[in-house]
């Protein structure tokens, strides 16, 4: 009825409260290293992970609160972090600073083929419509091999960290991201995969 249709609207519209924001802000802003402070770039990935965290956990345990996009989130905590509200007057350059940064992340994972190495496990994002193959950008100093196991665990849930070698990968660079994908093969049909990041692979 129409009656329901506005209550389950209004359910979704509540934004999250102050002390929501106050451990979000403690759990992945305050408490980093100060290097980790001083550049934009890293900050704006940890709101990224805080932004996750909201949507993953949050939203989903709390039905009453509202799914935000990224900018959206970015400018609540902005305002609200005492470290961060400083440079609210600048929130649309840094975010644009740290859209363009993103694209230059390298990028690694995984081509996971079969025992006739003649099919391989692709993944689509969640409410997305392409396939690719396992891989995510990488972390602060981390490997691009450490990088490939992490991602493709998230993703699928399946750990090729014995099945890796080093030194067989593919590499391209498409604009100013580099993506390498190291090749695994031999990976029985009945293999089971699953996701272990909510809302990312659906």
């Amino acid at each position: 009825s129409a009656i329901n249709r506005s209550t389950g609207a209004a359910s979704k519209s509540a934004l999250p409260p102050q002390e929501l924001l106050d451990d979000l802000c403690s759990r992945f802003v305050l408490n980093v290293p100060q290097e980790d402070k001083q550049s934009f770039e890293r900050m704006l990935f940890l709101v990224e992970c805080a932004h996750w965290f909201y949507e993953d956990n949050s939203v989903e345990k709390d039905p009453s609160l509202k799914s935000l996009t990224l900018k959206e989130f970015t400018s609540l905590l902005f305002n609200h972090c005492d470290v961060l509200k400083p440079y609210v007057p600048h929130i649309d350059n840094i975010f644009k600073d740290f859209t363009s940064y993103k694209v230059r992340v390298p990028v690694t994972g995984a081509i996971i083929l079969d025992e006739t190495y003649e099919r391989c496990l692709l993944v689509k994002g969640w409410r997305g419509a392409t396939w690719s193959f396992p891989r995510g950008k990488k972390n602060k100093d981390e490997e691009d091999h450490s990088c490939c196991i992490r991602e493709v665990m998230e993703e699928t849930g399946f750990d090729v960290s014995k099945l890796l070698s080093k030194e067989d990968y593919i590499e391209k660079t498409f604009g100013q991201q580099r993506v390498r994908l190291y090749i695994v093969g031999g990976i029985k049909d009945d293999t089971c995969f699953a996701p272990l990041t909510k809302k990312e692979i659906s």
